[in-house]
């Protein structure tokens, strides 16, 4: 055995110790109770207590004072964030955001275990203001757990706030084959955030030995390249497109089209039109199309030619037709 296979297999048994090490965590994490607090799942005020609230917390934080921390006008600003006034919840979400770390614990109670779905919304939102990484294992269980969209939307924004701390449960996610459509969505939205903030740690998550986080991790390469002009991102980009797994290919070819300039990697999509799944040609012509690739027409209609693949081929054929339209 050579010594690269037996490399690539220690790091493969690595990785799936880690990635064994994060689920396992999780199950840790979701099953946690913060014992000292008693359950606020029916707590809340009624229209005027709101209001009156609402009122003395607006005067303090217009006169810069920070709004009292201990436990039941926390749990009172918390069971404002029920109330059908958005404006009023504003206001209680901005004073638990100036309260900080105090309110950390009962909005996670509130995220976790509120019967009022608007409380559970609105204290994930919370959190995202905060960010402190304290919240990540209720977070992750209201991601997991939760079955309002919404909830689940505000727990990834607010992983993503965290930023790199969150960046391993994440990827962790990604594996659980219950893990939704909707779920990865959000999650590559949170990796994208956070590979602003860790490009290294991104970038390794793109040698992955799980294909599912490598397309995670590939997807949200374009702000690098975008934003940052990452070299490293770059490459990392242009080699996933000879990657074993098709969706990782597929994902790769599409990025290219919204992130490179056309005279840099026609050739490379060009000889994708002939990839061995349908996805991956069908991706490399929409691409060859959005960067107005115009020498690479007499590629698509090679590939036009020869493509069995009726599907395929009237994309080829779409991508033909804007680029001379575009010419003419």
């Amino acid at each position: 055995m050579s010594n690269n296979t037996r490399n690539e297999e220690s790091n493969f048994i690595c990785c799936c110790y880690r990635l064994d090490h994060i689920n396992k965590n999780l199950i840790r994490a979701v099953q946690q109770s913060p014992a000292d607090l008693s359950p606020i799942s029916n707590s809340q005020l009624t229209e005027e207590e709101a209001l009156q609230l609402a009122d003395e917390l607006t005067n303090k934080l217009m006169e810069g004072k920070k709004p009292s921390s201990d436990q039941d006008s926390i749990k009172k600003m918390v069971a404002g964030l029920g109330d059908s006034r958005g404006k009023l919840r504003l206001t209680f979400a901005k004073s638990l955001g100036a309260v900080g770390s105090e309110a950390i614990p009962i909005l996670c109670t509130a995220l976790r275990t509120h019967e009022n779905v608007i409380v559970r919304r609105a204290s994930a939102k919370t959190l995202n203001l905060i960010g402190s990484k304290a919240a990540l294992p209720y977070l992750l269980e209201a991601f997991l757990e939760d079955d309002d969209p919404v909830v689940l939307g505000s727990s990834a924004g607010a992983m993503a706030t965290i930023g790199p701390d969150a960046l391993e449960s994440l990827l962790g996610i990604l594996v659980n084959p219950e893990c939704t459509p909707f779920q990865v969505g959000l999650i590559n939205l949170a990796l994208t955030f956070i590979g602003a903030k860790a490009p290294e740690a991104l970038l390794e998550a793109c040698d992955s030995p799980y294909a599912e986080v490598r397309v995670a991790a590939i997807s949200a390469l374009g702000d690098q390249i975008q934003a940052l002009h990452d070299n490293k991102a770059m490459e990392r980009l242009l080699r996933a497109v000879d990657d074993e797994n098709n969706e990782v290919r597929a994902e790769a070819v599409t990025l290219i089209g919204k992130s490179c300039d056309a005279e840099d990697v026609q050739e490379l999509l060009i000889k994708k039109l002939t990839d061995g799944d349908p996805q991956v040609r069908k991706n490399s012509a929409l691409s060859l199309m959005k960067l107005s690739a115009y020498q690479a027409i007499e590629g698509l209609i090679s590939a036009a030619n020869t493509e069995q693949d009726e599907d395929v081929k009237k994309v080829i054929e779409v991508a033909i037709k804007i680029l001379k339209s575009n010419i003419e």
